[in-house]
């Protein structure tokens, strides 16, 4: 069955620096595309980042030029490099595939 399992959430200072990861499996990971979302409490969920097979990539506004979402298809993983953080990026972050939606891994933007 397909999972998507993802980490490396935490608290960090403004300015600082996180990268993501969710491990896929259950799908031929290397033929489709994938998304980054996160909800932020009292929030919709939003989409933060996707990356097509190919990997071309798509970014929200509020994260461009500081989030950049890559993938490694021969560990079925894609990930999500944050850097510059601040405080209002904080959020649940999710990663999607088709129609199937990972635990979520917690970020926290505070000093």
């Amino acid at each position: 069955q397909v999972q998507l399992v993802e980490s490396g959430g935490g608290l960090v200072q403004p300015g600082g620096s996180l990268r993501l990861s969710c491990a896929a499996s259950g799908f031929t990971f290397s033929s489709y595309g994938m998304r980054w979302y996160r909800q932020a409490p009292g929030k919709e969920r939003e989409l933060v980042a996707g990356i097509s097979s190919g990997g071309f990539t798509t970014y929200a506004d509020s994260v461009k030029g500081r989030f950049t979402i890559s993938r490694d298809n021969a560990k079925n993983t894609v990930y999500l490099q944050m850097n510059s953080l601040k405080p209002e990026d904080t959020a649940m972050y999710y990663c999607y595939w088709f129609r199937y939606w990972g635990q979520g891994t917690q970020v926290t933007v505070s000093s």
